[in-house]
């Protein structure tokens, strides 16, 4: 490793965990936005989208340096990722 990537992984990451929680919330906002429009078609597939859009949003809130967090956002993104595909298949 050269000194300069060295001193790459040691500098403060600036901005990026504001842009990784305003990604969280870009989602949320997303699948919010989905439900809402599928709750006009179907009552049911529109809460679980919409019930979907509140984890995401406090997965997003989660301080990430604590252990076991990172293990806890990576099963709610399979699990709303399974949820999308059970709405989507039944549809």
């Amino acid at each position: 490793m050269t000194t300069s990537q060295h001193d790459q992984e040691d500098a403060p990451p600036g901005l990026a965990e504001e842009r990784t929680a305003l990604a969280w919330t870009r989602t949320a906002i997303s699948f919010a936005a989905v439900g809402g429009v599928m709750l006009k078609e179907n009552l049911v597939p529109g809460l679980i989208i919409l019930a979907t859009a509140l984890v995401i949003w406090q997965v997003g809130r989660l301080d990430y340096h604590r252990p076991g967090r990172l293990k806890l956002v990576t099963a709610t993104v399979v699990v709303v990722a399974l949820v999308a595909l059970v709405v989507a298949l039944t549809r």
